[in-house]
């Protein structure tokens, strides 16, 4: 019995993702699905770079504005949630596009995720009590000392899955990161996975634009409207970036020009993390784009990829 293919789009944020799915998805008449762990915070558009309404209109997208911005979500939680709708698609005849930056998703889905043991709340809150008085990268520093590989994922500021990773160390006494090296095929599936990349100083441009043109699409304004909402610091989905470097401007903490330098820094960093992250994947089929080729020569060359070709007919 042939497995059932799913093609998945990976790469860093502002490589140009959603273009690539978006003519792939429209050349095989399927969907998308999203493997982004902004996107499926709802009221949060700008500043998590949800695909345009008009974009969504001609491709179906899933796993968009699944929930609140005061609720959790994990990687556990989208990969039970992804794959019926895979399943779904496949039921229909249509090849399942996953396009995404998160790896820790994108790992779930075709891995799996080491469950590890449950929560120890009371470990938890020594380990946020003993934080209080010390430097912002206090917990980041402790975890670089038993699990460098995962403080090299995170971003310092990112309490949850940091304290989480202390948390298996000290209840297993093996770096979370050596776990996740333990993967669970979900064998039933044949994942197509391709990659995209360009140089760093054009990927480095881009991001710096994505950022100015949020900036003019209302970021500012979308997070004072969460904050009117309700919405808080502290919640894990306002520690996005963006999010977290407006709310300092609003805090008084910086000025808007520090803010927006902050953001660029900060994504620029971020991208060099999903990178190190993906090349350590040697599934994954790279693209340069867009400097090599276009949207629609890397969607015609996975098609054929598909039906066994490697390559394109001359001519």
């Amino acid at each position: 019995m042939n497995k059932k293919q799913v093609i998945v789009i990976a790469g860093p944020t502002g490589v140009g993702k959603t273009r690539v799915a978006q003519v792939l998805a429209q050349q095989l008449n399927t969907e998308i699905i999203q493997a982004d762990s902004r996107q499926v915070y709802r009221y949060m558009d700008i500043g998590t770079a949800k695909p345009e309404a008009a974009l969504c209109h001609q491709v179906k997208r899933h796993l968009i504005d699944v929930v609140e911005p005061d609720q959790r979500f994990s990687a556990g939680r989208y990969r039970k949630l992804v794959i019926p709708v895979i399943e779904g698609l496949i039921a229909k005849g249509k090849i399942p596009v996953v396009e995404g930056g998160s790896g820790l998703y994108i790992r779930a889905l075709v891995d799996g995720l080491f469950s590890g043991p449950g929560a120890d709340r009371a470990y938890r809150q020594k380990l946020k009590e003993s934080a209080r008085g010390q430097d912002s990268n206090y917990l980041h520093d402790k975890l670089k000392r038993v699990d460098p590989i995962c403080a090299g994922r995170l971003h310092p500021h990112d309490e949850f899955r940091i304290i989480r990773a202390l948390e298996v160390y000290h209840n297993t006494g093996r770096p979370i990161s050596d776990w996740h090296t333990q993967p669970n095929p979900a064998a039933e599936y044949d994942f197509k996975l391709y990659g995209l990349v360009c140089p760093r100083p054009q990927l480095y441009e881009q991001i710096e634009l994505r950022v100015d043109e949020m900036l003019a699409a209302g970021l500012l304004e979308e997070v004072q409207g969460l904050l009117e909402m309700g919405y808080h610091r502290e919640l894990n989905s306002m520690q996005g970036l963006g999010y977290r470097q407006m709310l300092s401007y609003l805090e008084g903490d910086c000025d808007l020009t520090g803010a927006v330098a902050s953001m660029k820094q900060d994504t620029r960093r971020f991208a060099k993390r999903q990178l190190t992250w993906f090349r350590k994947d040697t599934r994954i089929c790279w693209f340069d784009y867009p400097t090599a080729m276009d949207a629609i020569t890397i969607a015609e060359k996975i098609i054929l990829k598909l039906s066994g070709h490697n390559q394109l007919p001359a001519g």
